[in-house]
């Protein structure tokens, strides 16, 4: 997990959310987020870098509340926002690779690795947000970092208490991406998922997800559908009504 890479990304996607919600304009309906517009995206995304640019900033090595949204809008909102992830990006930047604060996921080599991940991640799937409100194509996503952003949200997000996709029979879910050697096999069961790398208990497959790193990325976040779903409709449908992020 190379720090700087993903401090490159974060910087990268930063600027490309900005750029593209003010050619949308901040009323502009955001798609993948139902009943937000872009201001709304601008300031949940500016208060999240803020809030992380804080545990690293300050050395908080305990959970803390997010702080307020602010009640700009238009211009001063999306100069807001650019502060925002100019802030998170320069505190990254500049901490020490041994600083401890709190982090929430597990697998992480040291808390500054955790926080640069986290928050490229976070970014790349709200910058799609914002491409989706303005129109047009949107930005490319790299196949290595759309299958980092599938290994953390299935063995980060998805291997904590608070995951929401659970099934009375246990069950497996395979993911695949067909432009990379990554495969998942997930254990839905009535506990918190389990999920391994690669393709353990090939037998008893209840369902598979594939396409290629970038889509399977999106539809794994529930921004666009899966690209191939073979097996078990069921089960990828559970998917997509139990995955969100609480």
């Amino acid at each position: 997990m190379d720090t700087a890479w993903f401090l490159q990304i974060l910087d990268r996607e930063g600027r490309l959310l900005a750029d593209a919600a003010e050619q949308a304009g901040v009323d502009a309906v955001v798609p993948p987020c139902p009943g937000w517009r872009v201001r709304d995206l601008l300031r949940h995304t500016g208060v999240v870098h803020r809030w992380a640019a804080g545990f690293v900033a300050e050395g908080h090595t305990a959970p803390r509340a997010m702080g307020e949204e602010p009640a700009l809008d238009g211009p001063d909102l999306i100069a807001w926002y650019r502060a925002s992830h100019r802030l998170l990006v320069d505190t990254l930047a500049g901490a020490p690779a041994d600083v401890e604060c709190y982090t929430f996921l597990p697998g992480a080599p040291s808390a500054l690795a955790f926080w640069a991940r986290r928050q490229a991640h976070e970014t790349c799937v709200h910058r799609f947000d914002a491409e989706a409100a303005r129109g047009g194509t949107p930005a490319p996503i790299g196949t290595d970092f759309a299958v980092d952003g599938i290994d953390e949200l299935l063995r980060g997000f998805h291997a904590r208490r608070r995951s929401q996709v659970r099934s009375e029979k246990p069950q497996l879910l395979r993911v695949r991406a067909t432009d990379a050697e990554a495969v998942w096999t997930i254990r839905v069961s009535q506990d918190p998922p389990v999920t391994v790398r690669g393709e353990d208990a090939d037998d008893g497959i209840g369902c598979e997800l594939s396409g290629p790193a970038q889509q399977l990325y999106l539809a794994l976040w529930n921004r666009v559908p899966v690209p191939d779903v073979s097996g078990d409709p069921a089960l990828a449908e559970l998917w997509r009504e139990k995955s969100a992020v609480l």
